[in-house]
């Protein structure tokens, strides 16, 4: 059984960082490709950073400078460094993994159940 499961988030304050990780299990993460995107309260799910199966990263625009997006293959995770946090940042963020050497803004095939992160003074 493929499981996703994202931990890190919490409530901080505006310039502060967080680190999120998607640990995998049931399934090689080093094969897939791997997304973090989020979802704010009354809006559509987004795209925030992608990797590659070949650790290429993509990241929305707004995203760019300020999200790091990483992996191990070691230890079967995916991270999301987020620095300078801006209150707009909040949202329950979500991890996805797809079997393939890229993955959509869309998402994949597998999906955590997400982690809180509340960015306010």
């Amino acid at each position: 059984q493929v499981q996703l499961v994202e931990s890190g988030g919490g409530l901080v304050q505006p310039g502060e960082s967080l680190r999120l990780s998607c640990a995998a299990s049931g399934i090689s993460f080093r094969f897939y490709a791997v997304g973090w995107y989020r979802q704010a309260p009354g809006q559509q799910r987004e795209l925030v950073a992608t990797i590659t199966s070949g650790r290429s990263t993509n990241y929305a625009g707004s995203m760019k400078g300020r999200f790091t997006i990483s992996r191990d293959n070691t230890k079967n995770a995916v991270y999301l460094q987020m620095n300078s946090l801006k209150p707009e940042d909040t949202a329950v963020y979500y991890c996805s993994a797809t079997n393939s050497p890229s993955i959509t803004r869309m998402g994949g095939d597998y999906w955590g159940q997400g982690t809180q992160v509340t960015v306010s003074s």
